[in-house]
């Protein structure tokens, strides 16, 4: 077990450092060809941010490990959600431009309410598959959402600079290929160490997905976030969360059930509620500020609810 737990960190090492020099790689490299910045952001950086979740969950769908995948993307959101947005709104209280609170937290209750009716198979009355259609139609709503981005950051100048690095030519490539490199092997060493342990404890996959592969795929958002509050940046830090779970399920989720279809089993609808529910309570408590801010106790409340539906699920098993 000590070995397995060992194994798992580095394997979550190597996911976030080996997302951090493709980043910078890719960034140096898209540079050197006078790509914008706004193209470098959507993609690249973007990207870079959701890979561990990328490269974790299309290891655990070649390998039919379907509670590994779902309880990834459901459990990093709600941990992004929860866990890191109520860190970073104690740190300080987050104050959101009116375009987050009126468009993009809707289009992030939409991937949620579209992954339910998609897994549940409440249009065709099938038996809760995520198939290849399903997956392509989430896809189609991830190029939506990339275009509605693209869209809103060209009507903004004054939009931040991704900083990149004058590298030389050796110094990309040679970042670029052992950022792909780390990712793999982080990826593999996550999921197979992650299964291991499941099955040495004798609980589910689901609760081992849920906590500790959801908690350590979300620590780059949990840094930025973090960073950003600290910098009084709370644009970035809830732009950051919010962006990311659209990206979990429209990008991350399509891929893994492209790769293979899925079956989805109805125990994560309640994680997926909670999800919803969690997101109907930002839109609220945002929406009715006056200066629309998130506020340290409701900060509080999205951190004290989630540890205490966790701390009760795994005295279920």
């Amino acid at each position: 077990m000590i070995l397995n737990i060992i194994l798992l960190l580095i394997g979550f090492i190597l996911l976030i450092k080996g997302a951090e020099w493709l980043v910078n790689g890719s960034s140096a490299l898209a540079k050197k060809y006078n790509i914008s910045n706004i193209t470098i952001g959507l993609t690249i950086v973007a990207f870079g941010t959701s890979a561990p979740e990328l490269v974790v969950n299309s290891f655990a769908s070649i390998q039919d490990h379907e509670e590994i995948v779902f309880s990834n993307i459901i459990g990093s959101n709600n941990f992004n959600l929860f866990i890191i947005l109520g860190i970073t709104g104690l740190i300080s209280p987050l104050m959101v431009q009116s375009r987050t609170i009126y468009r993009e937290i809707p289009i992030s209750f939409f991937a949620i309410a579209l992954l339910f009716v998609l897994s549940n198979d409440l249009l065709s009355g099938g038996t809760g598959v995520v198939t290849r259609m399903d997956a392509g139609l989430l896809l189609l709503m991830f190029f939506f959402f990339l275009y509605y981005v693209y869209f809103q950051l060209k009507r903004d100048p004054a939009d931040e600079e991704i900083p990149t690095h004058n590298y030389s030519n050796l110094k990309i490539t040679l970042l670029i290929i052992i950022g792909l490199a780390g990712l793999v092997l982080g990826g593999r060493m996550v999921v197979m160490n992650a299964i291991e342990m499941a099955t040495q404890l004798g609980v589910s996959e689901k609760i081992i997905g849920l906590t500790i592969v959801a908690a350590g795929t979300s620590l780059p958002e949990l840094t930025t976030s973090a960073i950003a509050a600290m910098k009084k940046k709370t644009d970035i830090a809830i732009g950051n969360i919010i962006g990311s779970n659209i990206f979990n399920i429209f990008l991350i989720l399509s891929i893994s059930g492209l790769i293979d279809p899925l079956y989805y089993n109805e125990i994560f609808n309640t994680d997926m509620m909670i999800l919803g529910g969690g997101t109907v309570f930002l839109f609220l408590a945002l929406a009715q500020s006056r200066k629309k801010i998130l506020h340290r106790w409701q900060a509080a409340v999205l951190l004290v609810s989630y540890v205490s539906y966790t701390i009760y699920l795994i005295s279920l098993e």
